[in-house]
This record gives structure tokens, C-alpha cells and sequence, in this order.
């Protein structure tokens, strides 16, 4: 039996259904269908205006890329699925009289907008554009079509750019003196497709194709083909979209909506791709015009409703008679298409559940569905959305929460510009898409990418963008173009990436051939530093600096992790050195502080000189007296952790670096006692210098990241962190009699051997209860360790019997599993090994499941066979990343511990992992 490749709109899904023997789910109509298949699939069924069409599947690609040709059965089944759309539509396919025209599009189950092709008016030759003319009573539309036909045609089924083709008509509008493609006389249109079609002849040495079958054939594997084109690749490496899941080819019916001023086409959102906001519906269309027409920025498209017309005017300073007149609103020039529309938008939102991104025109009056998809959004966009959805009874909560990626909460927290800075102002556009960036402006997206990947910030400034270039607007930090709208490639691609956009910036004219762009009064050459803000479509001149994000005003994501809260099931702590980093923690949600890290304040300038006297102490009396010194500032930052975190446990890390990092440098001092030896010989200065290179150099090690550190130099340096254990507990004592809730942990690190732990434990819980005793006041007093060493993972059972916590410094664990050190393999072949796939991921970013993992779990279980009540969290850096977190819940961790930033994301990835492994 055949295996079926082509399936028809009308019967698709229950076609499929036989096929599969069960009635298919969304996800595997997109699998089989991709979405722009699936979409024209469920509109149809549901009663939606939808021209004809069949699909051919994915499956027909991904064996048509395996083999350069199409898979047996797939042109009989298409010539059979013409048919049927012949008979449906009463129209014959090449034939002179009635003749069917179609478009031959891609669809992947994935979205990607603009990155695969289309071929529209598919059918025309002579003969069938005589018959069109003659059926529609208009001989300049039946041209127009033919030489956009030719000009795409000649572009992405032969390779033979239209902007070629563009360069004659724009030659054709200046000879004529007009403007706009509509203004083109119907001798000028005839005369240029004359010229077209001498130009294909010039490059192929043949005729244009006027066999609709031939260029049937020739297009559909020309989007097949697009689907491995260089900017769809860059696109799915960027999005993690798998190679091997090939393209979907619809071939639907021709619609028109470029036959007069009864007809229109456009592009809309059931709710805003920027915002979320579904106040009204988002969009723009244009009268008497094709698809194209709306995105290439050619004309200024309209916005679909009135409200949305007139926000559109008012941020332009357009008045409201101007709008009325030039830039009316669909709803205002064809309501009853307006309200039919809106219709269809509902019907589409709910059936899937999410916000719809569609493609319309209107024939003669008559409303057709080209697409739906689920949109393209913002961050903010995503978070509204989910959220909203959910108030509004469509989607649960839990849903909610999966819909959002903690990507999208990582991009909302990212600064904008600061609006109290000076600014230059020199142009202004449309915010197309959020965001501030700060870059040199480069016109060119393959100079962009280059220049991106040799660490440069580029903002890449074009006339329009088009799928070619979005490797370079990948690479970009932020996008502006001269022409354009809101539903443009640049303001889609820009949006689906979190790329700050400005669109349609008018005020601007980019020269390409001078390498500039320029304003009034404003020459801005390429690699001159711009700022662009995609929040207020505003450009300006040189670096304007930015604040952070503003938390309070994050509503929909505050709402959001407050439902991400009642689901997880680890808790969530910060990593915070200094009271500033605790508050902004508290406020994203931590529960706690996971890692307080004492060894800055050891680099405190008030502090500085007693640091370096203990160190070069070479006496007990001597080290006291600096330790003496250091216990006020390190007291005083305590004291500011605790009071940040009234009631929540605050985890205090002992010294952990070699002693020598807070020395300077042996090779600065070798070079400065050299000079002074030849200039100043008999200096104190030079005396000074010597020693401390003497005592540099006795602490020289050569691996210091295995030598004398954490535990170690607690053992070794008597009195250092007895100093610091004192410092926290007078802290604790002290915050507790005025009132605050004080919940101190020690934790002591790189313990290797329980016998570390037992004698720094044993040392520090008498300081702990000696300063109790002396304050007149109790606190809890628990200790832990650091689990960093792979033998204290192999020997948990033993290490829990003396600790009431551990916690995972997974950093230190990857080295030494590994046996990397970090600094030397990132920047020597770590991402390189990646690159590769020699290593699926760096393992200092994504927690080494297979090996560094299974130390964990190891040491989870036996740990807590040994001591169920032990408390395990983790505080490596792996504690912010999100499959991390995953792996954490299922290995029985009870808390991860991140920066500040990163704990709105640990928030809700922790939800997520908790109804993943449910």
C-alpha cells in the first residue's frame, strides 16, 4: 500500500485519523502537518473562511532531503489533491478559461517566521493572466500578479534575487513619476513584465516556465529546500529547533486582495505580540495589496481596529482628521468584514488556547483565512498572556506555568535605559519590539555577524530587514530599520527573539553604499555607537546608561511565581554577600540566604591593612590583634543580612580562597622590588616589599585550588575562623535583642575528611556558645559543610554524623570531578569541547547529570539513611540554571541557592520541575 503524503484540508484530520487509528492530538496534526498545515486544517473544520488546500506532509521532506527527490506517490497524491480542489472551487488548474492559481507555502511544526519561502500566484502564464483579466474586469490587477509571480518565481525556486526585479519597477515609478506600486500605469505593468520575463530569459538561457505543472513541481521543492536555506538553519540553532524535522508544503488557493478598493490584506494578533494586552485587535492590513506588500514596508499599512488606529496616530503626532482620512482602520472601511473577523478570532483563541497570529485578505468584500499559528511574543508578552489566560477560565494554572520559559522571566528583569540620563535624540520609530540596546550601528548583517562574534555590542541598522538577514539579527543586541511595521520581518523575527526592535523609523535614510545612516541634521557612520530603546521606539546618539528593572511594576509575573510558589516543591534561597543583594533577594521571593560568602569583606579597603597583617603575622599575638580588627566590618555586614532576612535562615560560609589572593600578585612584587633594588636600595619601601615577596612566595602553590583553603586555613590559621564564626554570632545575639528573627547557619567548606569537619566543628560551636553566653541572649546555632570534594560525596554517612546541613558547591565539585580547572578550561578548550559535542554542555553552566550527578545522589541517599532529618540544598551557580533545578528535586535536594537575579527564575523553574516529575 502507498503511504499517504498529501492530505486535503476538508478531510485532513479524520484522513489522519485512519491512518494513525486514533484521533490525533495537536501536537502530532503539527508533527505531521507543521503548524501553517495543522491551522488550515482546524479552520476549516470549524467553519472558517478557508480557501482549498492540501498538505504535504514533513515526512515527504525529510525523505526528499535524503534523497534530492520527491518520495514515490507524492506527485500522484498531489495531482489527486488538485483535483479535489478543482472540483471544490469549480476552477481548472492551467486552464484559459477559469483558472485555479494557487500559493505554494512551507510550515514547520515550530514556528519560523520568515525563514522558509513562498511562492504565490502559482499558475499564471499568458493564457491564465489574459483569462483572470477577462473574469475579473481588470487587466491592470491580472499584471501586477504576473510580475510579482515572476519576480518571486525567479527568486526562490531559480536563486535569482528579486531585488533585481525591484531596481526595474522602481526605475518604472520614477519614469512615471509616481510613488506607490498601485500608481503604476497598465501600460508601465506590461511593459515591465515583458521586461521580466527578458530578464529570466538572459540568466537561464530559456524561457519562463509557462507549464503550471512544471512550476508546480519546481516550487514545491524549492520549499522543501528552504527549509535547510542558511538563515533557517541559523534560526533553529538559535530557537533549539531539531534539524531533522523538515518543512510541511501547503498548496492552497489563490486569494486576492489586491483587485480594487473593496479588497485588502493584512496580518493580526488576538492580543498584542509586544505587551500581552488584549484590550482590542492588533494588526495592520493594507487596501488593494498582497501579503507581501504589508511587511515590506512600502506603503504605510493601517491598523486593524479603530483604537488601535488611533493610539497608532496619537504616539505619531497625527491628528485625528489626517488619520481618518489617509490611515483609516479596517473596522472603519469594512466593518461588517471587521466584525465577521473578529469572530473568527474568538472562535480561534479558544480553540487553541493561546494567542493566534493570522493572515487574512479580503476579495471583493469577502473575508478568507490564509493562517493561524500561535503568535510569535515578547517576554512581557508571554508572561501577560499565560497569565491572563488563566484568569480568564482558558487555560489552568499549572498550564500557565509551563507556558512561560524561565528565559522569558530572565528578560523581563533586564535593565532599561535610565530616563533621568542626557540623551541625544535623533530619530524616532516604532517599537516593535521591548528592549534597550547599546551598540555600534553596522549595515550589514554579515559584517554584523562577524563583528558579534568577535565580541562586539552591534545594533544592525537596515532600509528592511528580510530572512537572509536574520543570522546577523540573531547576533545583534537590538535591530532598527528605516521601513516597516509592527507585523514587518524585523519587528516578528526581533519579537520571537527578545530582541529590541525599532521599526519603521522614518526620520532615518540608510545609505548601504556610504556604510551610513543619516537624520536632519545627524551623519551616523557605520561603527558609531547608537542606543535604541524597543519600549519608546526612540533612538539616540551614542551610550545611554541604564537601570535596572523595575520589580514592583512586573504585576502578571509577581502573580505568576506567587502561583509557581504553591506548586514547587524545593525552596528557593539566594547567594548574598552584602545587605543591598539580600533586600532585592527578599523582594524576588528568597526564602533564605544559601551562601553568604565572608571572603569580600576580607577585600574591604576599611579592613585592607589588617587582612594583610594577619596574614603576615609572626605571632599569635600579632594575628589576634589584626583578627581583632577585622571583627567589627565583618559583624557589621552580618548584622545587615540578618535584619534582611527577619525569619529566614541565613547560611555564613567560612574563608574558602588561599590566603595568598588577598596579597598582591608574586610577579607585581618581583617586578617592583627589582626596580626599587636599582633606584632605591636602602629604602623601607623596598625592606616592606621583600618581605611581602618572601611571604608571597612561601605561600606559593602550584595548585592553589587543591592547596591551603576553606576548612584547611580554618585548621591551619588559628584564630581566623574563630574570628569570623564570633563575628556572626555577636551579629545574630545583637539583631536578635532588638527584635529580628535571627536564624544563623555556619557552614564549613572543602571538607574532604570527617576529621576536619569534627575539629572545626567542635572549635566553633564553643565560640558560638561563648558569645551567646557573653550577649545574655540564644540563637539557634547550626553548622554544616560544603560538599565540594568528591571523597566528603563518597563518605557522606560519616561526614552527616557531625553535620546538621550540607550543601553543594557544585563549582568546586565539577573541577575536581572533572579534574578542570575552570579558569584555565574555558579559556583554553572547554568551549571548544562543546562546540564539538565532545561535551553536550559546559558543565560549570548545566550540572554533569551522568557524573558530578551521581556523586550528588550518592551522597543525598547515604546521607540521609545516616540523618533523615539532615537539611541538602545546593549552592553552585547550577542552583539559577533550570535543568539543574529539575535534577535537583528528583535527587531529594530541599532548597537551591542562586544570585538575586536569577531567584524569579529559580522560582518558577522549580514549579516546573515539580509538575514534570509528578
Amino acid at each position: 500500500m502507498t503511504k499517504k503524503w498529501v492530505y486535503l484540508a476538508r478531510n485532513g484530520k479524520e484522513a489522519y485519523t485512519e491512518v494513525l487509528g486514533k484521533e490525533p492530538t495537536l501536537p502530532e496534526m503539527k508533527e505531521i502537518f507543521g503548524g501553517k498545515g495543522a491551522g488550515l486544517m482546524a479552520m476549516t473544520a470549524a467553519g472558517a473562511p478557508v480557501p482549498p488546500s492540501f498538505t504535504i506532509t514533513t515526512e515527504a521532506c525529510v525523505e526528499y532531503m535524503e534523497t534530492g527527490e520527491l518520495p514515490d506517490g507524492v506527485w500522484e497524491q498531489t495531482m489527486e489533491a488538485l483535483a479535489d480542489i478543482e472540483e471544490q472551487t469549480g476552477k481548472t488548474f492551467g486552464s484559459g478559461e477559469n483558472p485555479l492559481l494557487v500559493s505554494v507555502r512551507s510550515g514547520a511544526r515550530e514556528s519560523m517566521p520568515g525563514m522558509m519561502d513562498t511562492v504565490l500566484n502559482l499558475g499564471l502564464n499568458d493564457e491564465t493572466r489574459a483569462s483572470l483579466a477577462k473574469l475579473t474586469d481588470n487587466e491592470w490587477f491580472s499584471y501586477d500578479a504576473y510580475r510579482r509571480f515572476i519576480s518571486m518565481f525567479s527568486d526562490i525556486v531559480m536563486g535569482y534575487s528579486r531585488l533585481h526585479f525591484e531596481e526595474k519597477l522602481e526605475e518604472l515609478k520614477e519614469r512615471e513619476g509616481v510613488e506607490l506600486d498601485t500608481e503604476v500605469s497598465l501600460d508601465g505593468l506590461k511593459s515591465l513584465v515583458d521586461e521580466y520575463k527578458q530578464m529570466y530569459k538572459e540568466q537561464f538561457d530559456e524561457d519562463f516556465p509557462t507549464d503550471p505543472l512544471k512550476q508546480l513541481d519546481l516550487s514545491i521543492k524549492a520549499v522543501f529546500d528552504s527549509w535547510n536555506a542558511p538563515r533557517a538553519i541559523a534560526y533553529r540553532d538559535h530557537e533549539d529547533i531539531p534539524h531533522h524535522w523538515g518543512t510541511a508544503v501547503n498548496v492552497c488557493t489563490m486569494v486576492f486582495g489586491n483587485m480594487g478598493e473593496d479588497s485588502a490584506t493584512g496580518v493580526a494578533f488576538s492580543r498584542s505580540p509586544s505587551t500581552g494586552e488584549g484590550e482590542y485587535l492588533y494588526g495592520e492590513f493594507l487596501v488593494n495589496a498582497q501579503g507581501e506588500d504589508v511587511v515590506a514596508g512600502i506603503r504605510t499599512p493601517h491598523q486593524i481596529s479603530l483604537q488601535g488606529s488611533r493610539e497608532w496616530a496619537r504616539d505619531r503626532g497625527i491628528s485625528e482628521a489626517v488619520r481618518a482620512e489617509k490611515y483609516p482602520s479596517l473596522e472603519e472601511v469594512m466593518p461588517e468584514t471587521y466584525q465577521e473577523f473578529l469572530e473568527i478570532v474568538d472562535m480561534l483563541e479558544r480553540y487553541y488556547r493561546d494567542m493566534q497570529d493570522m493572515e487574512f485578505t479580503v476579495e471583493r468584500g469577502d473575508l478568507w483565512m490564509l493562517q493561524t499559528r500561535t503568535g510569535k511574543r515578547t517576554a512581557k508578552a508571554h508572561v501577560k498572556i499565560a497569565v491572563d489566560l488563566a484568569n480568564e477560565g482558558i487555560i489552568d494554572r499549572e498550564e500557565a506555568l509551563m507556558r512561560v520559559e524561565p528565559g522569558h522571566v530572565e528578560q523581563l528583569l533586564r535593565p532599561s535605559f535610565d530616563p533621568e540620563a542626557e540623551k541625544t535624540l535623533i530619530a524616532q520609530g516604532l517599537n516593535a519590539s521591548p528592549g534597550a540596546a547599546v551598540g555600534i550601528a553596522v549595515l550589514d548583517a554579515d559584517r554584523a555577524q562577524e563583528m558579534a562574534e568577535d565580541g562586539q555590542d552591534v545594533i544592525l541598522v537596515r532600509p528592511e530587514t528580510s530572512p537572509e538577514d536574520v543570522p546577523g539579527m540573531l547576533a545583534s543586541k537590538g535591530v532598527l530599520t528605516q521601513k516597516g511595521g509592527a507585523t514587518s520581518h524585523a519587528a516578528v523575527v526581533a519579537r520571537g527573539n527578545n530582541l529590541p526592535c525599532v521599526a519603521g523609523c522614518e526620520d532615518i535614510s540608510v545609505d548601504l553604499n556610504r556604510k551610513q545612516f543619516t537624520t536632519d541634521d545627524v551623519v551616523i557612520k557605520e561603527g558609531d555607537v547608537i542606543s535604541i530603546d524597543g519600549f519608546n521606539g526612540e533612538v539616540y546618539q551614542g551610550v545611554v546608561p541604564m537601570i535596572e528593572a523595575e520589580w514592583s511594576q512586573q504585576t502578571e509575573l509577581i502573580e505568576l511565581l506567587g502561583w509557581a510558589d504553591e506548586v514547587r516543591e524545593i525552596g528557593v534561597r539566594t547567594n548574598a554577600d552584602v545587605e543591598q543583594d539580600a533586600k532585592r533577594a527578599v523582594d524576588f521571593g528568597a526564602e533564605g540566604i544559601g551562601l553568604a560568602r565572608t571572603e569580600h569583606m576580607f577585600f574591604d579597603e576599611r579592613a585592607r591593612d589588617a587582612v594583610v597583617r594577619m596574614i603576615l603575622a609572626d605571632t599569635q599575638e600579632a594575628r589576634n590583634e589584626a583578627l581583632d580588627e577585622m571583627l567589627p566590618y565583618q559583624e557589621k555586614d552580618f548584622e545587615g543580612l540578618f535584619e534582611a532576612m527577619d525569619g529566614k535562615p541565613v547560611i555564613m560560609r567560612l574563608i574558602d580562597p588561599p590566603m595568598h589572593e588577598f596579597l598582591p600578585p608574586y610577579h607585581e612584587l618581583i617586578e617592583e622590588v627589582t626596580k626599587l633594588r636599582m633606584t632605591r636600595p636602602d629604602s623601607d619601601e623596598l625592606a616592606e616589599k621583600e618581605k611581602m615577596l618572601e611571604v608571597v612566595s612561601g605561600m606559593w602553590e602550584i595548585n592553589p585550588m587543591m592547596g591551603l583553603r576553606g576548612c584547611r586555613a580554618g585548621i591551619m590559621y588559628e584564630g581566623l575562623t574563630e574570628m569570623q564564626t564570633r563575628a556572626f554570632f555577636q551579629a545574630a545575639c545583637r539583631c536578635s535583642k532588638r527584635g529580628v528573627d535571627v536564624h544563623p547557619e555556619v557552614m564549613i567548606p572543602l571538607v574532604g575528611h570527617v576529621n576536619e569537619l569534627k575539629l572545626e566543628r567542635q572549635k566553633l560551636e564553643a565560640v558560638a556558645e561563648e558569645v551567646m553566653e557573653e550577649e545574655g541572649v540564644e540563637v539557634p546555632a547550626i553548622f554544616g559543610t560544603m560538599i565540594e570534594v568528591p571523597r566528603a560525596a563518597l563518605t557522606a554517612a560519616d561526614i552527616a554524623e557531625y553535620a546538621e546541613f550540607f550543601s553543594f558547591g557544585t563549582n568546586d565539585l565539577t573541577q575536581m570531578t572533572y579534574g578542570y580547572s575552570r579558569d584555565d578550561a574555558e579559556g583554553k578548550f572547554l568551549l571548544d569541547y562543546v562546540e564539538r559535542q565532545i561535551l553536550p554542555e559546559n558543565p560549570f553552566q548545566v550540572l554533569d547529570q551522568e557524573g558530578v550527578g551521581r556523586l550528588v545522589k550518592m551522597c543525598v541517599e547515604e546521607a540521609k539513611a545516616a540523618k533523615p532529618e539532615l537539611e541538602i540544598g545546593i549552592c553552585g551557580e547550577h542552583g539559577g540554571e533550570p535543568k539543574s533545578i529539575d535534577f535537583c528535586l528528583r535527587a531529594g535536594l530541599d532548597y537551591v541557592s542562586c544570585s538575586p537575579f536569577r531567584v524569579p527564575i529559580a522560582r518558577l523553574a522549580a514549579a516546573q520541575a515539580t509538575i514534570n516529575n509528578r
